[in-house]
């Protein structure tokens, strides 16, 4: 009997309970109700077992019912590897790359990567989304990229679906116009004293996306959804925030921007990862690509590196 299982029934199973309702499950899967009670009466029958209670009048799972769930999902979870690994293999002699890459990955070093993926590649075809937060995955699980570049700590979209790898990091730093009144203030600065200021704070261009912040030091914030736009109003001296070392070590070097020491608030670096669908196989164009951004230019720690001392601006090998 358990050969007349369908994946389409096990949907209709774990469509129920997600949504608590037949008629829920219906609209979910854009099937009609009749047909997702048939498909649970012939999922009982192959079972030989009661899913869900037939005495109230919410979809309410019988002992069976809670101990087969999990293994429903499972099944369905596999199958969708199985479909993303065959769309792989099938592709596989394609050399073509859809990635996206959240802002805050170092750009110079992005196009170091793409110019030597094209010098082993040449035909290959490249499909760039650059985006912020949860916006990678996003790309990922909608099939509109096969991999995305991700920040560690933005939550999962979807654990079951994704997994990560570690890729790369980099140095964060905390900096201000030389214009600032915080750019006056001698040696290192309290979490207080920042938070009486305004704060540029990146947040996720995604709707609905969960919300994360790192590194906010108060209430007084501005909100941006672009880290070109945060490094615009970062030189134009209206507010304070943190930057990728690599994507302002010119300006400090210059002294259009300055780096601000932090008193007993450290920085993490900031991690990167490849996101990715489970039981994506990746190409050898994909292979490469990620081999190269994981490798990052090391920028040294002299290079560009100003620090507030004595209400001046002068040189520092020091990282926060």
């Amino acid at each position: 009997m358990l050969d007349n299982v369908t994946i389409n029934q096990l949907r209709a199973f774990v469509a129920v309970c997600d949504q608590g309702s037949f008629s829920g499950a219906a609209r979910k899967l854009r099937r009609a109700q009749s047909a997702i009670s048939h498909a649970i009466k012939a999922l009982e029958s192959a079972f030989d077992v009661a899913l869900f209670e037939r005495d109230t009048r919410k979809a309410t799972l019988t002992a069976a019912g809670r101990s087969l769930l999990p293994d429903a999902r499972a099944v369905i979870s596999r199958t969708e590897e199985m479909k993303t690994r065959a769309l792989s293999i099938a592709e596989a002699g394609v050399p073509q790359v859809s990635i996206a890459v959240d802002t805050y990955f170092p750009r110079v070093h992005l196009i170091e990567c793409l110019r030597s993926l094209q010098a082993d590649f040449p035909t290959a075809a490249i499909n760039l989304h650059m985006t912020t937060m949860q916006g990678g995955e996003r790309l990922v699980l909608d099939g509109m990229c096969a991999l995305a570049v991700t920040i560690a700590d933005v939550p999962d979209l979807s654990q079951g679906a994704m997994e990560r790898q570690h890729l790369c990091e980099t140095h964060m730093v905390t900096v201000c116009a030389p214009s600032h009144p915080l750019a006056a203030i001698a040696g290192p600065i309290p979490r207080e004293e920042f938070g009486r200021h305004i704060q540029l704070v990146v947040t996720d261009n995604q709707p609905n996306a969960e919300k994360t912040q790192q590194g906010v030091a108060g209430e007084r914030q501005w909100h941006v959804d672009d880290l070109g736009a945060k490094h615009d109003l970062l030189r134009g001296g209206l507010c304070w925030g943190h930057m990728p070392h690599p994507m302002v070590a010119e300006d400090l070097a210059d002294g259009t921007l300055v780096e601000l020491q932090r008193r007993a608030w450290h920085m993490r670096p900031l991690t990167f990862m490849i996101s990715q669908r489970r039981g994506h196989s990746f190409s050898q164009c994909e292979t490469r690509l990620i081999e190269l951004l994981g490798q990052p230019r090391r920028i040294p720690k002299e290079a560009g590196r100003r620090t507030v001392l004595a209400g001046q601006v002068s040189g520092t090998n020091g990282l926060t």
